[in-house]
């Protein structure tokens, strides 16, 4: 028996798999599994493959990634197209409908010989007891629970559930097919040695089963945001789905604009008018919003800007995931412009890092960057319900009535951070504009005034870089070998350093949830002891390990783990690389102690 099952499902956009998946996951929550989802479309608008993922354990993890245990095909042209988003391995037991007209000995996976084949009349089975081929999914349930014991009774209560506004008949037809799965997968059993799941040892609290974009506009309305504008575009546009849906029962707003020019624009005239407000996209998307995102910034206006990023550029793959916008995050300004950049590392953290983005957005009036990520955002986790008694709500600092009487919007102060007043304030009336001014707001071609005024923007930032808080540290503090990652492959780092450790290797992990401004002390203490490491990104160029060279040095023995989106980085391979960075430390000090030859 295994703490873990790997399944990964691919078909045509109509076989249902993205719902044979949630309904799944659904069954695994209920009976007290840790469990994650990953969904992958093809890039079409109507039609081509999908596909999904899940990880089904009885102890946390950390990851979706690693080779299947098991493999289900609808169609192998479909299957084929995911390529490394679903590896088949030695030891996977594959699944696919017999009517592709593949022999078992005849797959179409290159190199690997499975430990099972099944070929089962997935479809000719869903005709026969529902009376329709769109029962295919459920036929696959049966199989599963069948073989895998996973969802047995919890799948049949969803079944009703799910199609009980249909009548009866559908409910009864769709219970016959997840009963036929069942008994064929009973009547052909799996051989001795394949992966079976461990039951959960105990069942304990209720879990919450969501994704990141609910998350993160949950965690919105919860920090006070009762503005959102903005225009939908992949994979960000359920943040506004669902902000749209319930941001009115707490007294906001929801705009969905013309562009994302007018989101922005929309988001921050809330924000100058008194409100906090935020925004929502991906690349293209922050592309166009730069111009007002630097408004923002001369203006020193609130705003929470949430990139979800998909691979690039261009249109590139948007339904895929990639770390690649973080340079664009950072440096697309013009002038000399500094915003705070977050990144959560998991759907459970998104709800804090939100409200963190909020929070920092408030105090130092200023766009603040949430990037998160399509795998974060789309895919569903078994999390424990936030703790929202641990989150501090911060509120912008508004000006008093001495303040009030000669009101300077921009006044220089030791801080940086100036009283910021809203229309209808008596007294607190400013020019908000996306020109030089002077204190109170009033247009300058100053040189001088320009310096100070940059100075102040700059200079307020300079308590964030020592929020250590923001910055989780793992592993032996003088380990030679160091490990950092951020976003959604912060989980792939973390399952990895947890393997080698419990081989005796020395590493140690830091995972930035502050990416920008970078805290060169931070930096400096970590890799102090580190003489070999990794920065593990789903990036082609290892965009963080760049940037932070650009304010570190850092050890020549630090390099770069990275892969373009699409080819999802795995905890085995970061085992490897380690495990490799330890035998040539050992070769290095073995040269070093033995005498030279005369």
């Amino acid at each position: 028996m295994s703490n873990t099952l790997i399944i990964g499902m691919a078909g045509a956009g109509g076989d249902g798999i993205v719902s044979a998946g949630e309904s799944l996951i659904t069954a695994a929550a209920l009976e007290g599994y840790h469990a994650f989802m990953t969904k992958s479309f093809g890039s079409q608008i109507r039609g081509g493959e999908s596909s999904c993922r899940l990880r089904l354990s009885a102890q946390e993890v950390l990851t979706p990634n690693g080779i299947l245990d098991v493999a289900v095909a609808f169609n192998w042209e479909d299957f084929m197209k995911f390529g490394a988003e679903l590896p088949v391995g030695p030891h996977t037991v594959v699944i696919y409908d017999s009517n592709t007209g593949v022999q078992p000995d005849k797959l179409p996976l290159e190199g690997v010989s499975p430990a099972v084949v099944f070929s089962v009349p997935i479809e000719e089975i869903a005709k026969q007891t529902a009376e329709t081929d769109m029962a295919k999914n459920i036929v696959v349930l049966g199989l599963l629970a069948g073989w895998f014991g996973v969802g047995r009774q919890t799948v049949p209560k969803s079944i009703f559930k799910k199609f009980s506004r249909k009548g009866p008949k559908v409910v009864e037809g769709n219970q016959r097919a997840f009963n036929a799965g069942v008994e064929y997968a009973l009547a052909h059993p799996l051989k001795a040695g394949c992966k079976q799941l461990k039951a959960p040892e105990v069942v304990g609290p209720v879990k919450l089963l969501t994704d990141g974009n609910d998350m993160c506009a949950a965690a919105a309305i919860f920090a006070g945001c009762s503005f959102f504008g903005g225009y939908p575009i992949t994979p960000s546009s359920e943040i506004m789905q669902f902000l749209d849906r319930e941001l009115w029962k707490y007294g906001g707003a929801v705009l969905q604009a013309e562009d994302e020019i007018a989101g922005v624009g929309a988001a921050l005239g809330a924000s100058f008018a008194g409100k906090k407000s935020m925004t929502a996209t991906s690349g293209p998307g922050m592309s166009l919003k730069t111009e007002i995102l630097g408004l923002a910034s001369i203006a020193e206006l609130p705003l929470v800007c949430v990139n979800v990023q998909r691979g690039g550029p261009s249109t590139g793959v948007p339904t895929k995931s990639e770390q690649s916008d973080l340079f664009q995050a950072v440096f697309s300004a013009h002038g000399d412009v500094l915003r705070p950049v977050l990144a959560p590392i998991s759907v459970a953290d998104t709800f804090g890092m939100t409200v963190e983005a909020f929070n920092l957005a408030e105090h130092y009036q200023t766009p603040v960057i949430l990037l998160s990520d399509q795998e974060l955002a789309m895919r569903k986790e078994t999390i424990s319900p936030p703790d929202t008694s641990a989150l501090q709500v911060l509120e912008r600092r508004r000006p008093t009535e001495t303040e009030l009487t000669r009101y300077a919007r921009f006044k220089f102060t030791e801080s940086g951070i100036s009283p910021i007043s809203h229309p209808g304030m008596l007294g607190g009336n400013y020019l908000g504009s996306g020109i030089e001014h002077n204190e109170s707001g009033r247009p300058t071609a100053s040189g001088e005034m320009h310096a100070r005024m940059n100075d102040k923007r700059f200079r307020k930032f300079a308590p964030l870089k020592n929020r250590r808080d923001l910055f989780l540290l793992e592993g032996d503090q003088d380990a030679p070998i160091g490990l950092v990652s951020w976003g959604s492959v912060a989980g792939v780092a973390m399952e990895a350093l947890r393997q080698v450790r419990s081989e005796g290797l020395h590493v140690k992990l830091l995972v930035p949830k502050l990416l920008f401004p970078v805290p060169e002390e931070i930096y400096r203490d970590f890799f102090a002891s580190v003489q070999r490491g990794l920065f593990i990104e789903q990036s082609h160029q290892g965009q963080l390990f760049r940037l932070v060279q650009m304010y570190v040095p850092l050890p020549a023995g630090v390099k770069a783990l990275v892969k373009s989106g699409s080819s999802p980085i795995n905890p085995s391979e970061v085992v490897e690389r380690l495990r490799e960075m330890v035998t040539s430390m050992q070769g290095t000090r073995q040269q070093q102690a033995e005498p030279a030859l005369e």
